[in-house]
């Protein structure tokens, strides 16, 4: 089947520049294709897995896919799907990110031979002012500028020049791409369509109007509620374990809706047809299975964290569903309880009735009583029923946390100020 095909049948294809010469091209023969990702950050989310998956499938497909890291654009700020200006890093911080990101990319992505990695600072910091302004500035028409709609979305509020050279930048960067590795084919989102457009209109104008240079855009991800795709109660999902443990990236998945998932297969997972059509099916005849939810987070958890990641995540949701907390070790913990509700015990070992007024579990000390005599409290997976018992933190957080478990589903993650 041709790439084109499949990323269509995948829900992939928002834009093309030339979808005829890209379909014949890429059917008749393995092309170079980039996607770039700036370091605004010192970690990516599930949003940037968008166009990074495309980029995985054009390399499953047999084509070589370059991976650029922005040290030279991410210093400067892509004003693209912003009202306001960036507030611009340190080349510190820049390259911190930068390492970072490298890190992540090559955990996802490396280890192959058909893939490579470049960083747009090893040729943008090279450019002098006034070769920019001769070579690549004169060729960019000023009316063409305003009209994109990154530019002029933002005209009403103003924009600075900095940011509105960024397109020239990444433009840059297509005809660097393509003069040293035969680049043809730059992917991104739809919010990239402006900025990849002007590469290639540059490389025309420099090189010729026939020269074999594409562009494609990803369709923007939204929820069937119509919400954009990628955000959890604790806001955004990130691929660093630091930032969100296996078990969190996990349950985000597997919490998608019945009207999302099957889109979701097809996007961030390397199933089959076959497998994707089976598990649509399932969702259809059985719903409350879930098996399409948990096929989907198994996949994508093990592509980012890994085979280690995905048997974490799948050990604290056994653990939490069944109330058996006591062997999750600290890391576990802090992990799976990270936005979880609970307030802060003054001192443990504390007593029990105490500790679920004070935790913010419970209103009052006659609710509390009720509970615990009642066996609906469990603090460190063991059930309390005496009322006087003394309630200590879990003993793999160093004296750190109490677990509470109110009922079969409501937990509450205490934290301890100081321990005794």
């Amino acid at each position: 089947m041709n790439i084109i095909d499949e990323l269509k049948w995948r829900g992939a294809v928002n834009q093309q520049t030339d979808e005829q010469g890209l379909y014949d091209l890429v059917g008749k023969q393995s092309i170079s294709v980039y996607c770039g990702v700036d370091p605004t950050g010192d970690s990516m989310h599930v949003g940037h897995l968008i166009p990074f998956m495309i980029l995985k499938r054009f390399q499953l497909a047999g084509h070589h896919p370059y991976m650029l890291i922005g040290g030279g654009t991410g210093s400067i700020g892509d004003p693209s799907g912003r009202k306001t200006e960036r507030v611009l890093q340190t080349m510190d911080k820049v390259q911190h990110n930068v390492e970072c990101l490298t890190a992540q990319l090559t955990r996802l992505f490396g280890g192959e031979e058909n893939i490579t990695f470049v960083n747009n600072y090893d040729w943008l910091s090279k450019l002098s002012l006034l070769d920019f302004l001769r070579d690549y500035g004169k060729v960019f028409n000023i009316n063409k500028m305003l009209a994109k709609e990154v530019v002029a979305s933002r005209l009403e509020t103003g924009i600075s020049f900095t940011e509105f050279t960024y397109q020239i930048l990444q433009s840059i960067d297509f005809k660097h791409l393509h003069d040293t590795y035969g680049v043809q084919l730059q992917i991104g989102g739809a919010d990239q369509w402006g900025n990849i457009t002007a590469g290639i209109d540059m490389i025309h104008s420099m090189e010729g109007a026939d020269v074999p240079v594409y562009g494609l855009t990803i369709p923007l991800m939204l929820k069937a509620d119509g919400t954009k795709f990628g955000k959890s109660a604790g806001g955004a999902v990130w691929l660093d374990p630091k930032k969100t443990s296996p078990y969190e990236f996990y349950q985000f998945w597997f919490n998608q809706d019945d009207q999302d998932v099957v889109k979701y297969l097809k996007y961030f997972t390397f199933l089959s047809h076959e497998e994707i059509d089976a598990l649509a099916e399932e969702v259809a005849q059985h719903p409350e299975k879930r098996e399409a939810q948990r096929r989907l987070a198994e996949e994508v958890t093990r592509f980012v964290h890994g085979e280690e990641g995905l048997a974490e995540a799948q050990r604290v949701t056994q653990a939490l569903f069944s109330g058996n907390v006591q062997e999750l070790s600290g890391a576990e913990i802090e992990g799976a309880f990270r936005n979880t509700k609970g307030e802060t015990l003054a001192v443990v070992p504390m007593n029990i009735v105490e500790a679920l007024v004070e935790g913010g579990v419970e209103k009052s000390k006659r609710q509390a009583r009720e509970d615990v005599q009642n066996g609906a409290i469990r603090i460190n997976g063991e059930k309390i029923t005496d009322i006087e018992a003394q309630v200590s933190a879990h003993p793999n957080t160093d004296g750190k946390y109490v677990i509470v478990r109110k009922g079969k589903r409501n937990y509450f993650l205490l934290k301890v100020a100081q321990a005794q």
